[in-house]
């Protein structure tokens, strides 16, 4: 068969993955042209499984791809069931400082005061009585790990854990988790199974809270009617971006309401690939897992 027809293929050079990475940045700033209009949107990013890995280290190509996306003059922002105290730090890794960032799953909504240092107001919190969901809880695992968020953003806990960020949290009796209102409450069982969980409360009912849990035994309560997707309408309409401007991307069951509601108002939501069959069925789109640079992919092909 001839060959004459075709183009020239060009030349192929094998490069380390570093090179690699910044070839494709410098091709997607070349392709940055401020004189073409771009269609401006809400991009709303998960942090665990989305943008980091277990060990915390980021998912291949994300700073880059962040940095491509906020050039291109969208609205790169996070929307993650962490604490403010354990966001602050991704926020500077990434050399992001967005207007608003979602925190404690939907219940905290902060506003940006000064990008250069990064300092935030409590723009909108939401709270409740915590006593009967924690009584509750504690008669089915009295000997799970306990953690509540205050308004002001304190957090008070039972015992330690590595996973959790304890800096500026106090250690208190169980007792003294519920005396007052709180945005946030989280229960960490090692010796529970992530099926246990969603079959534990399948049982006990949580009727008065909204609730999720996590890719390990990690169950995360906040407000009844509060997710990600409510505080995240509230950013929307305060910027004044169309519904179906907006882009979420997640990996966990906590990501589902925000995928819901960027889809059925005509917006895009995805899935990271190693994230359950619910994320994936709720989101609609699938993109690389994280350890593969699934956000990079997505963020590089606006």
């Amino acid at each position: 068969m001839s060959e004459a027809h075709l183009p020239p293929t060009g030349e192929v050079k094998v490069v380390k993955p570093k090179k690699a990475a910044k070839l494709v940045e410098r091709v997607a700033r070349e392709t940055e042209d401020p004189a073409v209009p771009t269609e401006r949107l809400l991009i709303a990013l998960d942090i665990d499984g989305t943008l980091i890995l277990e060990d915390e280290s980021l998912s291949p190509g994300v700073v880059d791809a962040v940095a491509h996306a906020d050039r291109a003059g969208h609205e790169v922002m996070i929307a993650t069931g962490r604490s403010w105290e354990a966001t602050r730090g991704i926020l500077r890794v990434l050399g992001l400082a967005p207007e608003y960032v979602v925190c404690s799953n939907g219940a905290v909504v902060l506003r940006r005061e000064d990008a250069d240092d990064l300092l935030y107001e409590r723009w909108h919190v939401e709270t409740f009585d915590p006593r009967e969901v924690l009584a509750d809880l504690r008669v089915h695992l009295p000997d799970a790990r306990y953690l509540v968020e205050l308004p002001n953003g304190d957090r008070l806990y039972t015992e330690y854990l590595d996973d959790w960020n304890l800096i500026e949290a106090r250690r208190v009796a169980f007792e003294e988790l519920g005396e007052q209102p709180v945005c946030r409450v989280v229960v960490v069982s090692p010796e529970q199974q992530e099926e246990d969980f969603v079959d534990l409360v399948s049982r006990i009912g949580l009727s008065q809270v909204s609730y999720s849990v996590g890719w390990t035994a990690w169950l995360d309560i906040a407000p009844q009617g509060v997710d990600k997707s409510t505080a995240l309408e509230l950013v929307r309409t305060e910027l004044g971006i169309d519904p179906p401007h907006v882009l979420v991307i997640g990996d966990g069951r906590n990501d589902v309401g925000m995928m819901r509601w960027a889809v059925e108002n005509g917006g895009r939501a995805v899935a990271m690939k190693q994230g359950p069959p619910e994320v994936h069925e709720a989101a609609g789109e699938i993109t690389l897992s994280v350890h593969e640079g699934g956000v990079a992919a997505v963020l590089h092909r606006l």
